[in-house]
């Protein structure tokens, strides 16, 4: 439920944020969303598994696993946001193209 809660004030702040973009970085960053809301679905499924699990090894094993889904995840998604351009919704000016 707390991961719920996350992850839809998340998705609230970026859609404040898309009011500001271009259509690529809108682009972008629907691609962003659905990359990590894919990967949540994953990594919930393999922390309901870990609560499952039988032993404390392969517990923390699935609990890593999903640990490492979501970094995958956020870097994928940050790579696509900076393919796009922008990647802080254009809070600044460092990584905007000339």
């Amino acid at each position: 439920m707390r991961k719920m809660i996350t992850t839809a004030a998340a998705l609230f702040a970026i859609a404040g944020l898309t009011a500001c973009e271009n259509a690529a970085e809108k682009e972008a960053g629907a691609q962003a969303d659905a990359i990590e809301a894919n990967a949540n679905v994953e990594a919930t499924q393999l922390e309901n598994a870990a609560d499952a699990a039988t032993t404390d090894a392969s517990r923390d094993a699935l609990n890593e696993k999903a640990d490492m889904v979501q970094e995958r995840a956020d870097e994928k998604a940050d790579a696509v946001e900076d393919a796009a351009g922008n990647r802080d919704g254009g809070m600044t000016t460092s990584n905007t193209p000339n």
